[in-house]
């Protein structure tokens, strides 16, 4: 039998736990990073500028799909590709927003992450893309992020950071964790002349053999 869906409370305690654990895992640091998931009619936003220690399931925004919102506080600055994201593509539940020092790292440099391991596998691709920078908060920043996310569930964007996406909010923060683990051994491969690359046809067996890798997405 499935789990039911979370009611709006439950995943406004979510992802208010899971903007602590970001920190928490080192993959974010004070109040740059936030989360999102879809409830029906809109999602659940993370606040701007709001510590998480201090952060409570009623400073969470409600998003709609128009842009507008309810809350006592405004959204975080980056609800514009929360929102374009979400609309986009309906088999997102949740996405995780984040400054991990690797993944912002290889982001700085304009790298996409290539297919070093085979975990690469987990977002989508051969690559994990990075997007071309645009300032935050912008509909081009936005629209960056949507390119490079084209047929993958991550990205990075230059100069700024990473996304990660999934069905729910587990699973996002499960491969944003996996997004930074990529770059951090890619960034200690490129010490020893950059790493050999896995081929397109071995990514895509491990793609399709990855499926139920992971944290099971919880019923929606």
């Amino acid at each position: 039998m499935s789990r039911p869906r979370p009611d709006e409370r439950e995943l406004r305690r979510q992802i208010v736990e899971t903007c602590r654990k970001m920190n928490t895992l080192g993959i974010n640091q004070g109040t740059s990073g936030n989360a999102s998931a879809r409830i029906e009619n809109g999602f659940l936003l993370t606040p701007t500028s709001l510590p998480y220690d201090v952060m409570t399931e009623d400073d969470v925004v409600v998003m709609r799909p128009d842009g507008t919102y309810e809350g006592e506080r405004p959204p975080s600055t980056e609800w514009r590709f929360h929102l374009d994201i979400m609309n986009g593509r309906p088999e997102v539940g949740a996405i995780v927003h984040a400054h991990p020092t690797f993944a912002t790292t290889i982001a700085i440099m304009g790298r996409d992450i290539p297919a070093l391991h085979y975990m690469v596998a987990a977002a989508g691709g051969s690559t994990i893309r990075c997007a071309p920078y645009a300032t935050f908060g912008t509909p081009e920043l936005s629209a960056n992020a949507l390119g490079a996310l084209e047929g993958r569930s991550a990205c990075l964007l230059a100069h700024h950071g990473m996304i990660a996406t999934g069905p729910d909010l587990d699973r996002a923060l499960w491969l944003a964790v996996e997004v930074e683990t990529l770059a951090r051994q890619y960034y200690h491969t490129l010490a020893l002349g950059g790493p050999p690359l896995l081929p397109d046809d071995e990514i895509e067996r491990v793609h399709h053999k990855m499926q139920n890798y992971g944290p099971p997405p919880k019923a929606r």
